[in-house]
């Protein structure tokens, strides 16, 4: 059984062509500190053995940006930098990579007075001039807010549409097509939303699928594999990534879920239930990366599956993240979450911020707010 595919155009990242038919392409992202060269290397090398056809490496700082010329020399992988609230680290790598991905939601963050417009073409400009590809990432934890205040609070999926289409009406208008665009959420209801939505008016754009902060195997394989099956079965995906919540020396894992994944939609082998866990406990943590300041974030995150059991038929989601680039916005949809700091845990319920804990203490506290809110629900 062949895969159908939506028309999109070819986008070239380094040996690898996604778009226009090409097979699906798998890529994860490594979870090294960028400047620990030699770690890096290795994980982008496994990475590649493993079967990625494109490795990303986070780059936050000119010191990463430094390494990463030490590590283009070390390994025949595709190379896509993460670029986070400073754009303009585009400049200095972009000669060592073969793909830049940015978030429209984190334009803002520098040099806010320029138009997020002229942010765009500059990136575009670089991208062109070094034979790079780019990516469009929106996420759901972090959309412009100019887009998001357009539309009602609770309505979380059009704004990252009309971003999405927006900065690819700016790319297309200045003759820069070689791009792809991602649309994530932890929820897989809504990333199968969403990427429909966006496919059924641009189905010219090749789109990279995944399910962020799906959290630990198996669950985090299974909430991925219910979006990538009405997604792809529909023609709709180029390029997939499963992020899940393992330790380094376990990262291709991304690599083989993600590639049994397409082979099992194209053999036929697919669930026929796609509503995830709506009646029991969602635990969403975010891939490993180099972004973690902490490498206790994925023990905490096994720690807090296994001591939230006793309440797994509560309807509650818990949000586990890694680091303070996604942490603080993307926890405000759970009921409970954690997000990690070098020394300490951050501790919400809901978008209430209740305080900053040691790795050590923040279980108990943690467990204290899950039973006052079973209680609570239970009382209302």
């Amino acid at each position: 059984m062949s895969l159908p595919r939506n028309p999109t155009r070819a986008v070239r990242i380094g040996t690898v062509t996604i778009g226009a038919g090409n097979p699906i392409a798998v890529q994860s992202m490594c979870a090294t500190h960028t400047q620990d060269v030699a770690a890096t290397v290795g994980q982008t090398n496994d990475l590649h053995a493993a079967g990625a056809n494109v490795v990303r490496i986070a780059v936050d700082s000119r010191k990463d940006a430094d390494a990463l010329v030490a590590i283009r020399a070390q390994t025949p992988a595709n190379l896509v930098v993460d670029l986070q609230e400073n754009y303009r680290m585009a400049e200095l790598v972009a000669p060592h990579v073969n793909k830049l991905r940015y978030n429209p939601g984190h334009l803002y963050h520098h040099e806010r007075e320029k138009p997020w417009q002229d942010k765009v073409k500059y990136l575009a400009e670089i991208a062109t001039r070094h034979d790079c590809a780019m990516r469009v990432g929106v996420n759901c934890g972090s959309v412009d807010p100019a887009a998001a205040s357009k539309f009602d609070p609770e309505d979380s999926i059009s704004p990252m549409i009309a971003s999405a289409l927006e900065h690819c009406e700016l790319l297309d208008s200045i003759g820069f097509t070689r791009y792809c665009v991602s649309l994530k959420d932890s929820d897989p209801q809504k990333v199968i939303e969403v990427n429909g939505r966006f496919a059924s008016q641009r189905p010219d754009v090749p789109l990279h699928l995944g399910v962020t902060e799906a959290g630990l195997p198996p669950d985090g394989i299974i909430k991925t594999r219910i979006a990538f099956e009405q997604l792809i079965s529909k023609g709709i995906g180029d390029t997939i990534r499963v992020s899940l919540t393992v330790p380094n020396s376990k990262k291709s894992e991304e690599i083989v879920a993600g590639r049994q994944i397409i082979d099992d939609i194209a053999a036929g082998r697919v669930r026929s239930v796609v509503r995830f866990n709506l009646d029991a406990m969602n635990i969403i943590s975010c891939p490993s990366c180099s972004r973690v300041e902490n490498e206790a974030f994925i023990e905490l995150a096994q720690n807090v599956k296994e001591m939230t059991s006793y309440a797994k038929n509560h309807a509650i989601t818990i949000a586990v993240m890694g680091c303070r680039v996604n942490g603080p916005g993307e926890t405000d949809d759970a009921d409970l979450g954690l997000w990690c700091a070098p020394n300490f845990v951050n501790l919400k319920r809901g978008g209430i911020e209740l305080g900053a804990f040691p790795y050590d203490v923040i279980l108990g506290k943690l467990k204290e707010e899950l039973d006052s809110l079973i209680a609570a629900r239970a009382a209302g």
